[in-house]
């Protein structure tokens, strides 16, 4: 029997097209304070981060009591307001063809554990992965903990595991955990920066991750998942 084989996906920015919506969710959030709404080009570095982190560096002249305000805001609004957000195009027919082919997956984020699980219950996704890591249960990214958690939780090793994301923080993660990086161009950064922090190969859809995950001749499928 092969060793079981481990893929742990990044959330925003790969699983699902939900940048646009953080950033206009982080605006209206500063706006509420009366603070000076951020860019997009200054939240696009963030993501990723855990929000009290991405907070923080958003606000980095601003006060503490200032800062965990805006994080309790944001909370409220990504709670609140109308879903702007959606699974990229392959997402639940390249998850399925991976189980499939035997691979065990998780997910690995900087959001928070009761924002993951809305994502997963929205979507349906829930089924499809073994282990999850949030920002709750670990340092943010790109500290290795998720990874590293996750590893140990499945048995598996470093050489059995690979990280896919979207974002630098995503393959300095992957890195420091001495996984496998991969990432997808449609999200944060772009291949040529993603190739440069790491990433073993790019792709530019969701289902071209299937030509780097060949059929495992046997796989161990199960379908609960570990917090």
């Amino acid at each position: 029997m092969p060793e079981p084989q481990l893929i742990l996906f990044d959330c925003d920015g790969t699983l699902m097209d939900s940048h646009h919506h953080i950033i206009a969710v982080m605006q209206q959030a500063f706006a509420e304070h009366g603070l000076r709404e951020p860019s997009l080009d200054a939240v696009a570095p963030v993501v990723g981060l855990s929000l009290a982190q991405a907070v923080r560096q958003l606000l980095a002249d601003e006060s503490p009591v200032m800062c965990n305000d805006v994080v309790q805001t944001y909370r409220h609004l990504y709670r609140t307001l109308p879903a702007q957000y959606g699974l990229f195009d392959g997402v639940i027919e390249t998850l399925t063809a991976l189980r499939e082919r035997g691979y065990w997956l998780g997910v690995v984020t900087g959001k928070s554990q009761a924002g993951l699980l809305q994502v997963l219950d929205t979507f349906d996704l829930a089924g499809h992965f073994l282990v999850l890591r949030t920002a709750d249960h670990c340092p943010s990214k790109p500290h290795p903990a998720m990874v590293e958690e996750c590893m140990r939780e499945m048995g598996v090793q470093a050489a059995q595991t690979s990280v896919v994301g979207d974002a630098l923080l995503d393959m300095q993660m992957a890195e420091a955990s001495g996984v496998r990086a991969l990432g997808v161009s449609f999200g944060v950064a772009d291949a040529k920066a993603l190739r440069a922090a790491g990433a073993r190969a790019v792709v530019d859809d969701f289902c071209d991750l299937l030509a780097h995950f060949p059929h495992l001749r046997s796989g161990q499928a199960c379908s609960t998942i570990r917090i």
